[in-house]
């Protein structure tokens, strides 16, 4: 009985089982790295628009030179008032930002920066997710929401207002009290967050000048044009502020991240990384199956077989490699990706794109080494059989 690509393929990488062995720990090692460095890279930018994407608002007004929404810039408070004149402008919120130095209540030697967003608790035009029915008690003097996704390291602040305990700390060195909570959760650039009042805000930054906001946002009125709305206010109001839409102010801070500082660089090496080391051992084991094997390769030759046929078995051995060795690699990314969302409360999430994606990228890598090893094929000769 004639034998198919496939199966000889799979006889030839199983005749050795360390050989085996090993091929699948190099495959599943390349797949975990490009897991990893694409889970991170995911994460980085999915977390630096949380606020973006919690916010409730259509437009967005920002200084011309805010890089990233972690410690922009300000501009002219005034800026966001003018956009009420405009007929498709429902509602206008100005929102400062700032860090604040954070005491653990629990060990009062250690503080930590904090980010600190400041609103008008009384404007119907400020939305975030989960806060809607604890916003009115920052009306109150020293007092603020805490982020209960925040890290460890501020103290068991969630914990503590669940048990109904009073809840005290100082912020730049001012008693604050916190009366509430909301889940937001860290990202590269922010451990921890809590919001407060506008007055509070400039209690806990008495420095700070209440005519400069940080960031300004718009709703707009029922069936309002979305594009008409801001053409008009970009082209009545000064340049000292960019008109955003809420796609692209969150198109802005992924491009900060990506193209602006190493990170998105660091990551793509990573991956480039993991390819280079998959495509490395797949190839050894690939070029030493063929080496070992070449006899017999000349064998099946002289008994007709043609090199067409050969280079399928070469390449069926790559495809079988590449997924027995994608199965350990994507159950050992879940795990890892279980132990950073636990250790950071970052959002490392496996896809189905992703591990598509993956998947694609590795079966690519095998079968690129089996076209190098390949050449090696080419050289056995049946006359040097007989």
């Amino acid at each position: 009985m004639k034998l198919g690509p496939l199966k000889i393929a799979w006889l030839q990488i199983s005749h050795q089982k360390l050989r085996l062995m090993a091929a699948i720990l190099g495959v599943s090692f390349a797949v975990i790295l490009i897991f990893v460095q694409l889970g991170f890279q995911r994460a980085l930018y999915d977390s630096s628009i949380r606020w973006h994407t919690a916010l409730g608002y259509d437009l967005a007004l920002i200084s011309p030179k805010t890089t990233y929404i972690v410690n922009p810039p300000g501009f002219p408070r005034n800026r966001v008032y003018q956009v009420l004149g405009f007929p498709g402008v429902a509602s206008v919120t100005p929102v400062y930002i700032a860090i604040g130095s954070w005491r653990n209540p629990e060990d009062p030697l250690k503080t930590r920066n904090i980010y600190v967003m400041g609103f008008d608790p009384t404007d119907t035009g400020f939305a975030l997710a989960g806060n809607a029915n604890q916003v009115g008690k920052l009306r109150m003097p020293d007092r603020v929401l805490f982020d209960r996704l925040s890290r460890a390291e501020f103290g068991p602040i969630a914990s503590a207002y669940d048990a109904g305990e009073t809840v005290a700390t100082e912020i730049n060195d001012r008693d604050i009290k916190v009366v509430g909570t909301y889940e937001l959760g860290t990202s590269f650039g922010i451990d921890g967050s809590i919001i407060t009042s506008d007055l509070n805000f400039r209690r806990i930054f008495p420095d700070r000048a209440a005519s400069r906001i940080e960031l300004g946002l718009i709703n707009l009125k029922d069936g309002a044009d979305l594009m008409a709305t801001r053409e008009q206010i970009v082209a009545a109001i000064p340049g000292d502020v960019r008109v955003l839409t809420r796609d692209e102010f969150i198109q802005h801070e992924v491009d900060y991240w990506s193209d602006s500082t190493p990170i998105g660089y660091v990551f793509g090496l990573g991956v480039a990384m993991g390819l280079a080391v998959g495509v490395i051992v797949v190839y050894q084991i690939l070029f030493s199956d063929v080496q070992d094997h070449l006899r017999e390769y000349a064998t099946l030759k002289a008994m007709g077989y043609s090199n067409l046929f050969l280079s399928r078995v070469v390449l069926n051995e790559a495809y079988l490699l590449a997924v027995i060795g994608f199965v350990p690699g994507i159950l050992l990314s879940l795990a890892v990706y279980s132990q950073a969302r636990d250790a950071t409360n970052l959002p490392v999430e496996m896809t189905v794109e992703r591990a598509v994606t993956v998947l694609v990228l590795t079966i690519v890598m095998c079968a690129g080494s089996a076209l190098l090893a390949l050449r090696k094929l080419k050289s056995a000769d049946p006359a040097e059989v007989f």
